[in-house]
């Protein structure tokens, strides 16, 4: 395989508990590879410029939109001022000193991919930065962030999601028969105060929540007892939305969608995977061995609650997101990749199931070779939509 160098750089965003490059977890399991290395080092030895971002684990998909957006300026997130009177929070957030990478602009736009959330707040990100908020506008007026004035459609140029939620998942429906979701909700708030409210908070882990003063501000003294703080936690989490585990849900992925706008100069790419397959003796789907053996058991769940549906074939999973849900979004254009087609932006363009669980596609417990190469090709394939511009 060829390799060019591209002319605008890659971003990274991560799924749902995920990090960056920049916290110390990252260097002894790094998430875009996993277990297979770092992808971000493979890639820039390869010539390309790549940048693996970190923004909130359990956040909405807003506030990571926001909080990516202050990473790639270099300033301060900025919550938007509406936004944070309806969820009780701070308006802003950290400050960064330095920008991920020099000169953001339309001259050097950006190719993001996101993996599985990861996908969800790039597509917010590139909404806002394109159609903005008016409700932000009306609140603020001159003094709104640029992030929610629009008119900046031309600071990226593609945008990938990787096993995204991109339409309603069963998962949450599940998680809801098993009677998951409460003590997921609380081992996470748990999880993050006592992690969050620690020197940990932004070194080893960052959880970027210091807008709701769940988590101290890194590199600031923490002012707040631990139990102001969980007690701050409950409260908060039992009455805002403003989180991940809402956005997963069925409302809150309905609900983005229903915000969320296509840009017709920002080319779209979805990659699903597939850890089902048809088994022609059985004349059924079956969950397959999958990489990582939690998988094969959500994926075993995720079908087991089709069949109760009375749906046969549900087309398959991830372990996690259904594959027509990871396809795209049910109210914007589409169109299924086929070999020698050519790209067009405004529309996502599918591309072929891969094999493999929802931590296949970023190298957990999965092959090297294979891994890469997968990457490999996605730079391959920007190179192609790049090359249009010549």
């Amino acid at each position: 395989m060829e390799n060019k160098k591209l002319k605008y750089p890659i971003i990274f965003v991560h799924g749902m508990f995920g990090w960056g490059e920049n916290e110390g977890i990252n260097k002894k399991m790094p998430y875009w590879g996993a277990t297979t290395g770092s992808l971000t080092d493979f890639l820039n030895e390869k010539g390309y410029e790549c940048y693996a971002a970190s923004v909130g684990p359990i956040s909405s998909a807003w506030d990571q939109a926001c909080q990516l957006y202050a990473q790639l300026m270099g300033t301060t997130v900025d919550y938007g001022e509406a936004h944070a009177q309806r969820h009780d929070h701070k308006r802003y957030g950290r400050t960064y000193e330095k920008p991920l990478f020099e000169g953001w602009s339309k001259e050097k736009k950006v190719h993001l991919i996101g993996h599985s959330f990861g996908g969800l707040c790039i597509r917010v990100l590139s909404h806002l930065l394109t159609y903005g908020d008016p409700r932000e506008v009306a609140v603020t007026g001159e003094e709104t962030s640029e992030l929610f004035k629009g008119g900046h459609a031309d600071l990226i140029y593609s945008l990938s999601a990787i096993c995204s939620p991109l339409g309603v998942v069963d998962t949450f429906e599940v998680a809801e028969k098993y009677k998951l979701l409460r003590p997921i909700k609380a081992g996470t708030v748990f999880y993050s105060c006592a992690m969050g409210r620690s020197p940990l908070n932004g070194t080893a882990v960052d959880f970027h929540l210091e807008h709701f003063g769940l988590t101290n501000t890194p590199g600031q003294k923490d002012t707040e007892s631990g139990h102001q703080a969980r007690k701050l936690a409950r409260k908060q989490y039992k009455e805002t939305d403003d989180n991940i585990v809402f956005g997963l849900s069925p409302k809150g992925i309905t609900k983005l969608n229903d915000m969320v706008e296509i840009v017709p100069s920002i080319y779209y790419f979805s990659f699903p995977f597939n850890a089902v397959e048809y088994d022609e003796n059985k004349k059924k789907e079956m969950a397959r061995k999958t990489d990582l053996p939690l998988m094969h058991l959500t994926s075993f769940l995720l079908l087991h609650n089709s069949r109760q549906k009375g749906i046969d074939n549900s087309g398959g999973n991830d372990g996690l997101v259904d594959v027509i849900a990871a396809c795209s979004p049910p109210d914007e254009p589409s169109v299924q990749y086929s070999e020698g087609m050519d790209y067009e932006p405004g529309i996502w363009n599918v591309m072929p199931v891969r094999a493999g669980d929802h931590g296949t596609a970023i190298g957990l417990m999965a092959d090297k070779d294979e891994t890469q190469n997968f990457y490999l090709s996605i730079m391959e394939l920007l190179n192609g939509i790049e090359s249009k511009e010549q």
